[in-house]
Formats: structure tokens, sequence, C-alpha cells
């Protein structure tokens, strides 16, 4: 058996970043457990809203929740009343003051959380799984994905031994701490079984210089020698 490494986790502190922001060593158990259960209430509350993650930072007293949504227009509500409603919600809940921020997803189709609860939506609605993983691959290629790996694990289409499937496009260069890969992943509870969906999209690789930055570079170089 190999052993794995969460691709988001051996990047953090170097490309990637913690989704929660704080430090009390005396009162972390508490504050992980709350962490826990705020996450679990705003995705069960916006579950038809598109989130793919949720960031928890502490001031002192001061809550702040940011919510990365696909559907801003969901999470706000007429007149701003949705966001109002979850802040005062997760204030009763934390007993702390909240702030709630709304962060939009500029392109869904190469974010990998919402690849993964798109596909496990799919198979939920039994759509055949070879169908749902290769438009979610031909969308996330469309939208300028340099790579992307689909794995679908359970009772896939009903069969009687479960087994794993796989569907990849492009580049995954999982040990390159460089390259900015997006991992996602979801359950899908069906008739016949619970099925889960990873997806690993690789959206572009940091620090790598661009055609435009190498010759502004030799211009400089050949400007020096002149």
């Amino acid at each position: 058996m190999g052993n794995k490494v969460h691709p988001n986790g051996v990047r953090l502190g170097y490309i990637k970043d913690w989704e929660s922001k704080w430090f009390n060593l005396k009162e972390m158990p508490n504050f992980i457990e709350e962490d826990w259960r705020v996450r679990a209430y705003l995705k069960g509350k916006l579950e038809l809203a598109s989130v793919s993650r949720i960031g928890i930072e502490r001031q002192g007293k001061l809550l702040r929740v940011n919510i990365h949504t696909a559907r801003p227009g969901i999470v706000i509500g007429k007149g701003g009343q949705g966001v109002e409603n979850l802040k005062k919600e997760l204030e009763i809940m934390t007993s702390k003051k909240t702030v709630v921020s709304i962060v939009e997803i500029k392109k869904p189709e190469i974010d990998a959380q919402l690849a993964a609860e798109s596909i496990a939506f799919q198979l939920r609605r039994q759509v055949a799984f070879r169908r749902a993983m290769k438009k979610t691959i031909e969308r996330a290629m469309s939208a300028g994905a340099q790579g992307i790996k689909v794995m679908v694990s359970g009772r896939i289409g009903g069969a009687d031994i479960a087994r794993t499937e796989w569907l990849k496009e492009g580049r995954i260069p999982l040990q390159t701490f460089r390259a900015d890969i997006d991992y996602g992943f979801a359950e899908s509870r069906t008739t016949m079984g619970q099925i889960g969906v990873k997806v690993w999209i690789f959206k572009k690789e940091l620090f790598k210089k661009t055609t435009k930055e190498l010759a502004e570079e030799v211009k400089v170089v050949d400007a020096s020698k002149g």
C-alpha cells in the first residue's frame, strides 16, 4: 500500500494558507470543535450555494467567517438579509461578535471541491459515473486547468463488489511543491451505498517565469553589455 500525503496539507506555509487562522493553546480543543460546528452548520444551511470552503479567523472576541462561494447571490439574499440571518445565528451558536464576508469564486469549473460535489450530486441522481467524470474534466480543461484527475470509489453502478475508477487528463505534479494543486473530496449517498469522489486540479505552477518575463530579462542583460 502506498502512503499518500494531502495535496493541500503538504503545501501549507509554502503556497497554501490555513483555513483557520488563530492561535490559543488554552482554548485550542474548544476552538477546533467550534470551527467544525460552524463549518458543518454553514455547509448544511448553504447546500445549494456552491460553497467551496469556509475560512475562520479569530481576533480576541471577534469571529470572522469568510465564505467562498460560486453563487454569492444565494448567500447574500434579498437586500443582504441572508448574510444578516447567518450572522445572528452564528453569534447565538458561538456567543461571539461575528463578521460574515462573502468571497466570490470566479472560476468554479477549476475549483476541486465544487467539482467533487458536482459529481457526487450527479451520482445521487443516477447519472452514469463515466459521463459525470468526463463532463467535469472537459469543463475544467476548457476553463484553463493544466491537468485534472477524478477518482470514484464504492459500489459504482450498483455493482456487488466495490471498486475504484479514475480518469485523468493533463499533468498532476503532486510532488512539485510550487505546483498549485487544488484537492476536493465529496461523498454521495446512493441507494446502493456510499460512493466517495476525489478530484485533483492542477491550476498553474507558481514561481515559474513566463515567456514575457524571460524576454524582459534578456533585454536587461543586453542593455548592460551594451
